[in-house]
């Protein structure tokens, strides 16, 4: 059974991505549209590795062109608003220190 560590650990990793692009001054729109290429490449190039990259590509695949961009948009957002909010799968490493 599938814990959803797995999926944790990958918004976190591009929310990590996407955060360190804007620290050093991409805008949201050019974040948007790399998100909407890598979105592409992933759809074209990779096996979704669990149910929730399944659904994303399924979408993906279905979508036309504003409507790729529309989720790549809200996946954006998604990944930056999320980075800070532990997952299952957070370890004591990803918490902040109180000593």
């Amino acid at each position: 059974m599938e814990t959803g560590s797995e999926w944790h650990d990958w918004k976190r990793l591009l929310g990590k991505a996407v955060h360190a692009a804007k620290a050093v001054g991409v805008s949201d729109k050019y974040v948007e549209e790399l998100a909407y290429r890598i979105g592409g490449v992933l759809a074209d190039h990779f096996d979704p590795g669990n149910r929730e990259q399944r659904l994303i590509k399924e979408l993906w695949e279905q979508g036309t062109e504003s409507e790729k961009r529309a989720l790549a948009s809200m996946f954006a957002r998604m990944l930056a608003n999320d980075t800070n909010r532990p997952g299952p799968a957070a370890t004591n490493a990803d918490k902040p220190d109180t000593h």
